[in-house]
């Protein structure tokens, strides 16, 4: 059996993300994906889990609008938040929504920035620039991201986000557990 993943980032972690976390979960199936460019409707550094949320809920709604040929369409924000004492942590929404129109949400675990990372962050620098700034790298977003450079490359951003796909298809591969999802 051959499907069809639409993920709504031309990003190459976020399409080996998608594609790795559906092989992991649904193992029979081989996937074809497809990256496209579309809108989050967000911030380009949101500030809070909620904005994250709407950031990877409209990708994903975004790309079944202009890709409707799929059977899985994936939206990814990765997203920025303070806890009670102030200190920035660092995670990321998945959103997926099947052709039943069935959606599935996951998060990957959090991890905190460092104060100069932070400080970029809160001057208005999109994470991944903070964290080419900050640890001399280029285009890390493309690559391990900040979690591949705070983790000494023991966790890399496809890594990171692969667990929190699998998450988000807990819902999808369970209908009669979630049947109003």
């Amino acid at each position: 059996m051959n499907k069809k993943i639409v993920v709504a980032s031309k990003n190459p972690v976020k399409i080996n993300a998608a594609l790795s976390g559906m092989n992991k979960i649904l193992p029979k199936i081989e996937f074809q994906v497809e990256g496209v460019d579309v809108p989050s409707g967000v911030a380009d550094q949101p500030m809070t889990s909620k904005e994250t949320w709407d950031g990877a809920l409209n990708r994903a709604t975004n790309a079944r609008k202009v890709a409707t040929d799929a059977d899985y369409w994936v939206g990814m924000e990765g997203g920025i938040d303070t806890d009670e004492e102030g200190k920035m942590f660092a995670f990321a929404w998945m959103c997926i929504i099947d052709k039943d129109g069935r959606k599935g949400k996951g998060q990957t675990g959090i991890f905190y920035l460092p104060p100069k990372v932070q400080k970029l962050v809160e001057s208005g620098i999109e994470l991944g620039y903070a964290n080419d700034q900050v640890f001399n790298e280029v285009g890390s977003k493309q690559k391990g991201g900040a979690v591949g450079s705070l983790t000494l490359g023991a966790l890399g951003r496809t890594e990171y986000y692969e667990q929190a796909m699998i998450l988000a298809m807990v819902q999808i591969v369970n209908p009669l557990l979630y049947p109003n999802e």
